[in-house]
């Protein structure tokens, strides 16, 4: 008898604290994903000689593209490290005045998208797409020489911008190339890693020949586990090359000497990895190139 009452009580307290735990239970409901936002600001990037630029502000990086010579001055990480170190000073040579993204037209109908030097032609920009997501900037040559033969994209992303060669001018070629200082200086800490194999090589360790597809090279420094990259998004069957300089780096796509290979409308990944783990790399470039990462 004892013993049932003892069940009934039991039952009963159960039932009382399940109606009240329902009862003060309060509803979930899902909370929408806020997209990382991208913004577009006017200004000067001072450490490269107060040039004028337009700064994009990423979740990722904040990119200084210079306004008159339409290549970038600095791509600043989250830590306000530098990793191209690109000044004005005339004679400067690998120490600021060669430095820079992407570099891609040299005395081909003039000299464009190079952050301005003393030998940068001038372009023409217009902004295209400026959203939360999403700024887009277009580059036409606009010396005499070179006027409206040569076009290019700039597309900002929250993770990456993409660089695309929208126009050549005929009989003409390029490259792209990244002068940098990987983590801000050029030294015995630094290191690469490419699409042709999962080494680390030391920065002074050259890179001759064709990449596999997909083409890309990432440099990096001991200290930090970020590391910054170049993508081709194409198989484009070119030379592809590296060489460090005693104060930057000195890699190209369609490059091979001081000869340019590329004259077809392409497109180029550049940004930061927040990994140095090589097969996470590998993946992201993967991701990138199908389309499967997201923008």
């Amino acid at each position: 008898m004892h013993i049932i009452n003892k069940i009934v009580v039991l039952l009963v307290s159960f039932s009382i604290y399940s109606n009240v735990y329902a009862a003060t239970e309060k509803p979930t409901k899902t909370i929408p994903k806020v997209m990382p936002k991208i913004t577009l600001t006017h200004g000067f990037d001072t450490s490269a000689g107060n040039v004028s630029t337009y700064i994009i502000t990423t979740p990722s990086a904040t990119y200084f593209l210079e306004k008159q010579g339409g290549g970038l001055s600095s791509i600043v990480d989250n830590d306000g490290i530098d990793w191209l170190g690109f000044h004005n000073k005339k004679g400067s040579g690998w120490q600021g005045e060669y430095r820079g993204f992407p570099n891609a037209v040299h005395k081909q109908d003039g000299n464009y998208f190079h952050a301005l030097n003393a030998n940068t032609d001038q372009s023409t920009s217009v902004i295209t797409i400026e959203s939360e997501q999403h700024i887009q900037i277009e580059f036409t040559s606009g010396s005499e020489k070179g006027k409206g033969k040569w076009q290019a994209r700039w597309d900002f992303y929250p993770d990456r911008l993409d660089f695309t060669m929208n126009k050549v001018s005929e009989g003409h070629h390029y490259w792209v190339l990244y002068e940098g200082v990987p983590y801000g200086a050029m030294d015995a800490t630094d290191f690469w890693y490419s699409s042709a194999d999962s080494h680390a090589n030391l920065i002074a360790e050259p890179l001759r020949g064709e990449l596999p597809f997909p083409k890309w090279i990432a440099f990096g420094d001991i200290n930090t586990s970020r590391m910054i990259y170049v993508l081709n998004h194409s198989d484009d069957k070119q030379p592809d090359i590296y060489e460090s300089r005693p104060y930057m780096t000195v890699f190209g796509f369609g490059r091979s000497g001081k000869n340019k290979y590329l004259n077809s409308v392409q497109t180029f990944s550049f940004g930061f990895v927040e990994s140095n783990n090589y097969d996470k790399i590998k993946s992201l470039m993967q991701d990138i190139v199908t389309g499967n990462q997201a923008k």
